[in-house]
């Protein structure tokens, strides 16, 4: 029979980008490697390397063509199309499929895979049905005809990109595995990130300049130096086809960027360990597409709460748009940082100067040295999440608990100056009386809290706060950040009727847009001269123009009052979803900032199921809603009707299903955590 060996490799590897150039002791290439230990087969007529026909696989088609190999470019989406173009032009009757990732790909299995096809008469034969050989051996051959059914009957995209698993489906085409005599399966020789080219590095120098050595050879290396072997142990078989595109390259990024995410908010492991998509390609309204082109209606955090008018405002888009035009930073000051700082002031009238900046730690950080300058005293009392900097993560120096009960439980202060600590000191929300203990023999400079964040303040919190930092002479700072346009045109605090006297805005003011703002009155904003805070990018000119065109739009649309109906409806719905079904739940937060929980032991496990299985609905989903003005109604139902059958799986665990065996990885974060 004539037989075909198609090689199928790419330079733009997600977890591995340009792997196959990579160099291995001795000198050659990967794919170098790889070809001249396949050409070894006795049973291959022909070998071809099937590429992509992207730019960036130019460089490494010439490399092969160098080799010696004839090289095929296509589809890199579709690589059932790309073996199946390649195929026809030499017309085989056999086609053997090896991926690039398999160096160690050993010529006597081939051989041995090609012979059971044609013993067996078979149509699909391969020795990983199931897998009993290490991983990185892998080899399947086919009929051409079978190849060519299977090119025109499959269908999804699953199918297209993997390129057998059309002919492994039961049923479809005669098959025949080949087997070893013990199984070795948990062995990995393949090379999809640094870890395993460390593994495959060290087995080529071991064997010098040969390279006719057996697998059974290497397996008696492994035997001899298992610690080698150990370095990528942790990773799981065939993991490529089985997770998408976002979390090869999220597993990719991990290794570059300390905790993955520059924001521990969009980490992975806060939503669905090893199932999260992690990465956009695009969003619209309040819908999201990942890498892989797959399309969700966000019902999650909607930009971690920045987007409260939709992914990709037009208005607010055009107005960026032209300001790109214009010209975004120059020697000169952009004039519409004067334009926001007026409309601010407007919306306030207790306030009389802003500064601007482009994130809410940023924002935070300027309000805390203003009111700490303006008061001459150091000490800042704080209730609720301000952010990252020293000044706040002080507050856990001594004690590593004290901000556990202000967002996020975890926060380590390393590197935070030990002489800080006692500078910031935390009061719960609604306990007036621990403030009260916290000023009464202290030099407090600044009160930093939140409005309000999970709770309505009681009757006379707020108030008696302020006349506290009156009558003190504390400066009474309100973070807006999170809860600043959602209830109302501009600060929560207008809803309560209580002005402080600083107030800090982000997340909603430029709708996915970065740009802050710190408001104050003149007597406390002015002692920011005496100081210095001072950044380049905060005179860049989209955040301004981005905040000026939402502030607009929101106006115009009462969005507040929108979102605010939304949250409304949805904690609402919840509730009686969980009556029917006979669930216990809580509903806390902001309305446009809704959030369900799962009272009892298995919190957080209800909190990873439900994602995982509203994520196969198409859904991106958790247990709180950031409510934004795309959530129309249709859209809201839709998220009920499928919500309804997560809660039915919930039940099930309540009366004593294993909600162990529902769970298809590991159980998402509560708090920060190290990730390794």
């Amino acid at each position: 029979m004539k037989t075909l060996a198609i090689v199928q490799a790419r330079m733009g590897s997600t977890r591995f980008p340009g792997k196959v150039l990579k160099e291995l002791p001795g000198g050659q290439s990967l794919i170098g490697f790889l070809l001249a230990r396949l050409s070894k087969s006795t049973a291959v007529d022909k070998i071809v390397v099937a590429t992509t026909d992207r730019e960036i696989d130019d460089r490494f088609a010439e490399a092969v063509r160098k080799l010696g190999y004839e090289v095929y470019r296509g589809s890199e989406g579709d690589v059932l199309d790309r073996y199946y173009q390649a195929a026809l032009l030499h017309n085989p009757e056999v086609v053997v499929r090896i991926t690039g990732d398999c160096p160690l790909v050993d010529p006597l299995l081939v051989t041995q895979v090609i012979t059971k096809l044609a013993d067996q008469h078979a149509e699909y034969a391969s020795n990983t049905n199931p897998p009993t050989f290490p991983d990185g051996l892998d080899v399947e051959a086919f009929t051409f005809r079978a190849l060519e059914r299977t090119w025109k009957e499959s269908k999804t995209p699953y199918q297209r990109e993997h390129v057998t698993p059309y002919l492994r489906e039961p049923g479809n085409f005669k098959t025949s595995n080949v087997a070893n005599d013990t199984d070795e399966s948990s062995g990995r020789w393949t090379v999809d990130d640094p870890a395993d080219f460390e593994v495959i590095s060290g087995v080529v120098a071991h064997f010098g300049s040969r390279i006719d050595f057996g697998w059974r050879a290497v397996l008696a290396f492994q035997k001899q130096k298992p610690e080698l072997f150990a370095i990528n142990h942790t990773t799981v078989r065939n993991e490529g086809a089985t997770i998408g595109t976002g979390q090869k390259l999220w597993k990719r990024a991990k290794r570059v960027i300390p905790g993955g995410s520059m924001l521990l908010s969009k980490r992975s492991e806060m939503f669905l360990p090893e199932r999260w998509p992690a990465y956009f390609s695009k969003a619209k309204g309040c819908r999201i597409w990942d890498l892989d082109g797959r399309e969700y209606i966000d019902m999650s955090l909607m930009g971690i709460g920045t987007n409260v008018l939709g992914y990709g405002h037009p208005e607010v888009d055009e107005a960026v748009r032209g300001t790109i035009l214009a010209g975004n930073l120059s020697t000169l000051n952009c004039p519409e940082e004067v334009y926001l700082a007026e409309r601010l002031i407007e919306l306030h009238p207790w306030a009389d100067m802003v500064r601007t900046a482009r994130s809410g730690g940023e924002a935070n950080a300027i309000a805390t040295r203003i009111a700490r300058a303006a008061s001459g005293r150091d000490t800042v009392a704080i209730c609720g999440y301000h952010g990252w900097h020293d000044w706040y993560l002080a507050a856990n120096l001594g004690n590593e608990q004290n901000l556990a009960g202000h967002l996020l439980p975890g926060l380590e202060p390393k590197g935070v100056p030990q002489n800080l600590c006692g500078s910031v000191l935390p009061f719960r929300y609604n306990q007036f009386d621990e403030l009260l203990e916290l000023v009464k023999n202290r030099s407090n400079g600044a009160i930093m809290m939140e409005v309000s964040r999970n709770l309505d303040p009681q009757p006379g919190f707020l108030e008696n706060i302020r006349k506290l930092a009156t009558e003190k002479k504390i400066v009474l700072i309100f973070d807006e950040c999170t809860s600043g346009f959602r209830q109302t045109f501009g600060g929560l605090h207008k809803r309560f009727g209580v002005d402080p006297d600083m107030a800090i805005f982000g997340k909603t003011l430029g709708n996915g847009y970065a740009i802050t703002a710190v408001i104050g009155r003149r007597a406390v904003m002015e002692v920011a001269q005496s100081t210095f805070i001072s950044s380049t990018f905060w005179t860049e000119r989209i955040g301004p123009t981005a905040a000026l065109k939402t502030l607009e739009v929101m106006e115009r649309t009462k969005s507040w009052e929108t979102i605010t109906a939304i949250g409304n409806n949805i904690g609402a719905r919840w509730q009686e979803l969980a009556r029917q079904h006979g669930l216990t739940i809580t509903v806390s937060g902001l309305p446009s900032m809704i959030a369900l929980g799962f009272p009892g032991p298995n919190t957080l496990k209800y909190k990873t199921l439900l994602t995982q299985e509203m994520l196969k609905m198409g859904f991106l989903a958790t247990t709180a809603v950031y409510a934004c003005t795309e959530h129309r109604p249709e859209i809201v139902d839709r998220y009920f009707t499928a919500l309804d059958k997560v809660f039915g799986l919930i039940k099930q665990c309540e009366d004593g299903r294993k909600i162990d065996g529902l769970l298809e990885g590991p159980v998402c974060h509560s708090g920060f955590k190290r990730l390794n």
